[in-house]
């Protein structure tokens, strides 16, 4: 049961890893990235920053589809947490989630709209979000759990 989809550029931190994950009552972290996953540097640091007694499964993005479709993560209340936001729209339409968490994104000199404090997005990404929006996923901003739910529309956009 995925209980949140979430884009966070840092992937696996303290947010992420202690305060969603509690709060969610998540006992699995689903990374998605395929750049973390063709890098075992990168593939230890994440695990280092994995909560005791929660699974940690670091995937590409076309690996990560077929687990979730396969029905193999169905166990487990799931944590999928990806770097951006073209990753989680691929996640969110192929594999039917219905809402998607802006944590963090990064900050660049493309960036034309900024969302809070930590969720900058450039032209591109925003026409993706409307188009999610418009779509009828739920997309809202919040960093961390107990922060207050933004949630988007698309005269927000």
């Amino acid at each position: 049961m995925i209980k949140l989809c979430r884009v966070d550029h840092r992937l696996l931190h303290g947010q992420v890893a202690f305060s969603w994950s509690h709060a969610l009552g998540a006992d699995a972290i689903l990374i998605v990235s395929d750049e973390v996953a063709s890098n075992e540097v990168r593939m230890k640091t994440m695990r280092l920053a994995k909560p005791v007694g929660i699974k940690l499964v670091i995937k590409g993005v076309d690996d990560s589809i077929k687990a979730i479709k396969s029905g193999v993560t169905d166990k487990y209340r799931l944590l999928i947490v990806t770097g951006s936001i073209a990753d989680a729209e691929r996640l969110v339409r192929e594999c039917g989630i219905s809402s998607l968490n802006l944590g963090g994104t990064v900050k660049s000199p493309e960036t034309t709209r900024s969302f809070g404090s930590a969720v900058h997005l450039t032209d591109e990404e925003v026409e993706v979000v409307r188009g999610l929006v418009r779509d009828g996923v739920e997309v809202e901003v919040r960093q961390v759990a107990k922060d207050k739910k933004v949630v988007l529309s698309e005269k927000d956009l």
